[in-house]
């Protein structure tokens, strides 16, 4: 294969260079870009082991990884792994154990935040998720038995991926990626070459060739900070039941309607906000604060914490026209286990 050689005036003389040297050179640089990322953050990344209060179809011991996000000792790990444990240890990577208490649990977003009872901690840091592009090196980590890393790479398959947690909560912009997940890498972070964080390993389709997911990191630095400052994270409630449905066309036409279905209420809380709001059980929801719903995904999507104690428009079809009504939503209790 030629390659270009500089010659003393700056003009390029080609060179030719045998194929298996150029397969080398590019294996080295390969290989440079994913052990420069792994040297980077791999000192922050450590073992959970959980022994839970109640014992799961596991059993009452589990395990998963996580990565430590400050210099004194805040850890990130899945909700899945963490969660609901009444006692954690955790071993770094340097071969210490220490004791770790849960700061906070967000099963929604499938996110724990714990506090490593130790000190000279590595620490990572969180990218911009939304920096992230199709094609680009992904490098999992973790470490499934205390002992020692693992790490695998790929790229970054699609963006945007949507997935349930396990309460059935829509996880929004999720990465997926080839990068396989061994056991016990739950909870560990994926990263770009340069060493910062990009998501969250959290689940993998075993039938479908090892297709991987992650949290973004967007996601988890927002849920994390939340956590850390309150213990929880704030979610808008209405205090409806309800199921997606599809609009007649003539009323979509009717009305200029975006979307072709909405939130169709089959319940309401008495005392709810809601209730307060007259709402009425075959109302159909189509916008919430002049953002359209088309499911009750939508509907989960809007429902974030600034929208709580905030006078919000409702639109809602009611029989063969458009009401807007007005409500206050409230703080939803948090998920019980």
């Amino acid at each position: 294969m030629p390659l270009d050689l500089p010659r003393a005036d700056g003009s390029a003389e080609p060179l030719d260079v045998p194929q298996a040297a150029t397969d080398q050179l590019l294996l080295d640089a390969y290989s440079e870009a994913v052990t420069s990322g792994v040297a980077a953050v791999a000192p922050a990344v450590a073992h959970v082991r959980v022994e839970r209060a109640k014992p799961s179809r596991w059993g009452r011991e589990g395990s998963g990884s996580g990565f430590i996000i400050t210099p004194d000792g805040y850890l990130v790990t899945n909700s899945h792994v963490a969660g609901g444990a009444a006692a954690v240890e955790v071993t770094l990577p340097d071969g210490r154990t220490a004791s770790a208490t849960i700061v906070g649990d967000d099963p929604h977003s499938d996110l724990a935040v714990l506090k490593v009872a130790a000190g000279d901690l590595a620490w990572c840091r969180f990218g911009d998720s939304s920096r992230v592009r199709v094609g680009q090196i992904a490098i999992a980590i973790g470490s499934p038995y205390g002992f020692q890393h693992t790490v695998t790479a790929g790229i970054v398959s699609a963006l945007g991926r949507s997935m349930r947690a396990q309460t059935g909560r829509l996880l929004d912009n999720v990465l997926q990626t080839d990068a396989a997940l061994n056991p016990g890498n739950s909870g560990g972070p994926l990263i770009d070459t340069q060493g910062r964080v990009i998501g969250v390993n959290t689940a993998v389709i075993l039938p479908a060739q090892g297709i991987c997911f992650a949290i973004g990191a967007s996601t988890a630095e927002r849920v994390a900070i939340a956590l850390i400052r309150e213990g929880r994270v704030r979610r808008a409630y209405l205090g409806v039941g309800g199921q997606t449905l599809a609009l007649p066309r003539r009323i979509v036409r009717h009305f200029g309607l975006t979307r072709e279905s909405g939130v169709r209420i089959e319940s309401i809380e008495a005392g709810s906000p809601a209730a307060t709001a007259e709402l009425q059980r075959g109302d159909v929801i189509i916008a919430l604060d002049g953002k359209a719903v088309a499911n009750i995904d939508d509907l989960q999507r809007l429902l974030v914490g600034e929208a709580i104690g905030r006078r919000t428009d409702i639109e809602v079809v009611r029989r063969d026209r458009v009401v807007k009504l007005s409500l206050m939503p409230r703080e939803s209790e948090p998920h019980r286990r």
